[in-house]
């Protein structure tokens, strides 16, 4: 793993100048939520197997031994340079693209966002990332709260769950040949970097131009969800300049901005 970082050193800017690794863990971010009190920016925490993988609005992320890139990387996007408060709303979209970015520059392979989180090879979920706000603590803590960026990749074929079984895929099995964990992992560091960047430099369009040429779902997919008033459903119309999904219902467009959507590929 340390031959790999190097490689990339010169690509990684604000990020990876720690680097911690763990052979088992309970969970990648709540290990690095721990640092992130205490003003770490771009501390990564990866790890070969987590006991407690956790997806967004608390799904379990299935994480088992040396059958994927389970990361975690500290970024501040409350110190951009433009708009911090719009930076931080494009985090998870700008960690999607570089997932996106540094898959195809380690292996080749053609893969989807989905909003908000997701990478898809076809109908099956390669990889989720998890975005959570860490508030500062003591005298010496940033104002700014951070956030933690945590990200899962399937690398090798893995015994899913019967929940998971037709509805995950990993990159060996769709490229049928082995991969390289360390490598992989690198570009990803280099590519997260290098968008980075773009958030706190306000490059904004940047990403979200790169986000939509990634994301053929975001316009014409039929979506449904759940409101206080029932269930709704309505066709995707792109995002909007905040990374909000764009739902046309009717007559009227939805703003949605979180929450689960089930998708009609």
């Amino acid at each position: 793993m340390d031959a790999a970082i190097a490689r990339v050193r010169d690509r990684l800017g604000r990020v990876g100048s720690t680097v911690l690794y763990y052979p088992t863990i309970g969970s990648t971010n709540d290990a690095a939520s721990s640092f992130a009190r205490h003003d770490a920016e771009g501390l990564v925490v990866v790890a070969d197997e987590q006991t407690a993988g956790r997806g967004r609005r608390g799904h379990t992320w299935f994480s088992p031994p040396g059958s994927g890139l389970y990361v975690s990387v500290i970024l501040a996007p409350g110190r951009a340079r433009v708009d911090p408060v719009r930076a931080t709303g494009l985090v998870t979209l700008a960690a999607g693209v570089a997932l996106v970015e540094a898959v195809d520059a380690t292996t080749g392979l053609s893969v989807n966002l989905k909003w908000p989180n997701d990478l898809f090879v076809g109908r099956r979920k390669l990889a989720g990332i998890l975005a959570e706000a860490v508030s500062p603590s003591g005298s010496g803590a940033p104002r700014e709260p951070h956030i933690v960026l945590g990200y899962g990749i399937n690398v090798g074929p893995m015994a899913y769950p019967s929940e998971l079984a037709d509805r995950a895929t990993s990159l060996e099995s769709e490229l049928g040949r082995a991969i390289d964990r360390h490598h992989l992992f690198a570009e990803t560091l280099a590519a997260l970097a290098r968008r980075y960047e773009d958030l706190v430099d306000g490059r904004f369009d940047a990403i979200l131009h790169a986000w939509r040429r990634h994301a053929p779902a975001a316009s014409g997919a039929r979506v449904t969800w759940t409101t206080p008033l029932g269930q709704q459903s309505g066709i995707t119309d792109g995002i909007d300049d905040q990374g909000a999904l764009l739902v046309r219902a009717g007559d009227r467009v939805e703003r949605i901005v979180a929450g689960e959507l089930d998708w009609t590929m």
